[in-house]
């Protein structure tokens, strides 16, 4: 915190973090039809051409254009949200900021609208699992159904690779149809995929050349000669823990732009703070959302 005080301690300073980031070898003028050196106008949010004077927003075209928030507290947002474990709640941001409750969670919702990660597919071995969040457990005969499969819970897929990335998806049901999709969008065709028993899973992974591993939860198997989804549901477990701990109930129409959030910074895990945050601010400068 104390580092990130003194990167961005104020707008001016977000401003220049935004200017440098979108315009790394200079900016061109269209009056003077060359790059030139551009320099910040005092009191505004533009930077002017050191010739003619024509201006630039470095805010156009991305979350903070035109927006009442300060930068700062832009900034502050994804910090908050790319350092903490478990996420952070538009409540708390909203002490954190003092601004309204609203604010805080229209910032929220913008910032993860940035978080989604689309640009290579996975490969190697790749873990399958899905779970179910939110609602509660139907009942029947005045007793609680089994928990998981059998809910009015909404189902969410998560495709892991191996000491890699993670891919989620939420869907309406956990089919065949569903999970072939999934697998299709996401993985390459390459991979090897590692389920549980599931029956839905063995249509949808033909056509992948590593083949198809499985490990049969329902007789207590959850590893066997290195074959498990181990690392989905460890991953299931750290977004469990934000939804019940932090947020406590999330609809089913935002649920995945939490889980893009969750991925996020389960895919930057091997890096500092600093560095996490300083990929979000990357994404919120329009640029293609990178990993460090």
């Amino acid at each position: 915190m104390k580092q990130f005080n003194e990167q961005y301690s104020d707008d001016d300073a977000c401003l220049e973090r935004i200017f440098k980031g979108r315009y790394p070898d200079g900016v061109f003028c269209p009056s003077c039809q060359r790059i030139t050196k551009h320099y910040k106008r005092t009191g505004m949010k533009v930077y002017a051409c050191e010739f003619c004077g024509h201006s630039i927003s470095p805010t156009a075209g991305t979350i903070f254009h035109k927006s009442d928030t300060s930068l700062r507290s832009w900034f502050h947002a994804m910090f908050l949200m790319s350092t903490t474990r478990t996420g952070i709640s538009a409540k708390q941001l909203e002490r954190e900021l003092g601004v309204t409750y609203k604010t805080a969670w229209r910032m929220f919702k913008e910032v993860r609208k940035l978080m989604t990660d689309n640009v290579n597919p996975l490969t190697g071995q790749v873990e399958v699992d899905e779970t179910y969040v939110g609602g509660k457990p139907r009942r029947g005969d005045g007793k609680y159904h089994k928990r998981g499969r059998g809910t009015s819970k909404t189902p969410a897929v998560a495709l892991v690779e191996r000491h890699g990335n993670v891919r989620t998806r939420v869907v309406n049901s956990v089919d065949a149809k569903t999970l072939k999709a999934a697998l299709r969008d996401n993985v390459s065709q390459d991979s090897c995929i590692m389920t549980d028993e599931l029956n839905a899973y063995r249509p949808a992974v033909k056509g992948f050349k590593g083949g198809h591993l499985t490990v049969n939860h329902g007789l207590g198997e959850y590893s066997r000669d290195g074959v498990n989804t181990n690392t989905a549901e460890s991953f299931f477990a750290l977004l469990k823990r934000g939804v019940y701990g932090t947020f406590h109930s999330i609809s089913k129409q935002h649920l995945h732009r939490y889980c893009d959030e969750f991925s996020f910074r389960w895919n930057n895990r091997d890096v500092t703070d600093g560095e996490r945050t300083d990929a979000a601010i990357r994404s919120a400068e329009g640029k293609r959302l990178t990993y460090v």
